[in-house]
């Protein structure tokens, strides 16, 4: 899987379903390219369209059972690369590190 499709997956996952506009949006891309990424997923069975009850012409897009132990397996392989690669590091590396975060990224504290 893909960059793009691992994105949107995510948004599915965690945010929820949505239509395919709302996926779009919330991804930064035109609608047709999220329709490429929507028909590649749904090939692959990491997601499943059902009829949008507001709009006869749209689908809802959700995530299946498949496509959220997919997601789950990406997190914890990263989460797992991270792990590895702090651990090579002193405490003072790391808490230098924490510092650096809260400077880049105040909202996070």
């Amino acid at each position: 899987m893909g960059p793009a499709q691992l994105s949107a997956l995510s948004v599915l996952v965690f945010g929820g379903p949505r239509n395919l506009r709302q996926l779009a949006d919330a991804e930064q891309v035109a609608p047709p390219t999220m329709t490429r990424i929507v028909a590649a997923l749904r090939r692959d069975g990491y997601i499943r369209l059902t009829p949008s009850p507001d709009d006869a012409r749209s689908s809802i897009v959700e995530a299946t059972a498949k496509g959220t132990a997919a997601l789950e397996k990406a997190r914890a392989a990263r989460l797992d690369l991270i792990d590895g690669l702090l651990s090579r590091n002193e405490r003072a590396d790391i808490a230098l590190l924490g510092k650096a975060l809260a400077a880049i990224f105040p909202q996070a504290r």
